[in-house]
């Protein structure tokens, strides 16, 4: 399996412990000759799927609280009348 375009270019690996089942080490032998390398690209492509998701939700919370901004600055809040500031 080849890694994406994106995938980090390092050349720095460090070991780490991966618990799977038998069964699932045994059916991606069946697609992998090299489950190091096909682990690495599913977490790339992991970690660059949710980094573009927590990057939309900023986006939506920054249009949202823009779109609030405007609200507030045609009619105002419906706590200006108790505020005694």
């Amino acid at each position: 399996m080849r890694t994406s375009p994106s995938a980090p270019r390092s050349t720095h690996k460090r070991a780490v412990n991966l618990t799977l089942s038998e069964s699932l080490v045994d059916q991606t032998k069946l697609y992998s000759n090299n489950l190091s390398a096909t682990v690495e690209a599913l977490l790339t492509n992991y970690v660059n799927e949710q980094s573009k998701i927590s990057q939309q939700k900023i986006q939506a919370a920054q249009r949202l609280s823009t779109q609030w901004n405007l609200i507030n600055d045609q009619i105002g809040s419906f706590a200006d009348e108790y505020s005694n500031l």
